[in-house]
C-alpha cells in the first residue's frame, strides 16, 4: 500500500465517523422530541458502516494480483431507524399524552448515546494518528531522497 491509499482509508474513517458522530448529536437533540413529521415520537437512528475495496485506477487494477490483499475504506451504507418501541411516561398534562395520560418519549437513551459519542471521537482520533503517521512517514521518505 502507498502513502495515498493509506491517506485515503484514514480519510475515509474520518469522513464516516464525522457521519456517525452527527447522527448520535441528532439522537441526544431529540430525545424529548415527541412530535415528528412521520407522526409519533422520534426514532432513534444508527450508522451503518462497511468495508469497500479502495478506488483504485485502471492501470494499477490491471498490475495487481488477483489473491492481493487490497486495502479498504469505510463507507456509510445507510442509516437505520431503530424498531424498539417508544418509552411512555405518565404525564397527563403534556400536549401529546394519550387517554391514559402516557406520553410515547423517543427510545433514546442518552447514557448509550454519549457512549457511542465517546467511541466515535476516539475513532475519529485514531484516523487523525494513522494519517498524521502517514504523513510523517511519507515527509521523512523525501528528506532521504534530498540528501
Amino acid at each position: 500500500m502507498n502513502f495515498l491509499q493509506a491517506m485515503s482509508v484514514s480519510s475515509s474513517g474520518l469522513a464516516a465517523q464525522r457521519y456517525r458522530i452527527n447522527i448520535i448529536s441528532a439522537n441526544i437533540a431529540n430525545a424529548e422530541t415527541t412530535r415528528t413529521p412521520e407522526g409519533g415520537p422520534y426514532r432513534r437512528r444508527d450508522v451503518i458502516f462497511g468495508a469497500l475495496p479502495a478506488l483504485r485506477t485502471f492501470e494499477e487494477e490491471l498490475r495487481s494480483a488477483p489473491d492481493q490483499d487490497e486495502p479498504r475504506q469505510v463507507k456509510v451504507l445507510g442509516v437505520a431507524v431503530d424498531e424498539r418501541p417508544p418509552v411512555l411516561r405518565y404525564d397527563p398534562t403534556h400536549p401529546d399524552a394519550n387517554e391514559e395520560g402516557y406520553v410515547a418519549m423517543p427510545n433514546v437513551n442518552t447514557i448509550e448515546e454519549m457512549t457511542n459519542l465517546m467511541l466515535a471521537r476516539r475513532s475519529y482520533e485514531a484516523n487523525v494518528a494513522a494519517f498524521n503517521a502517514t504523513k510523517l512517514l511519507a515527509m521523512r521518505a523525501l528528506d532521504i531522497g534530498r540528501v
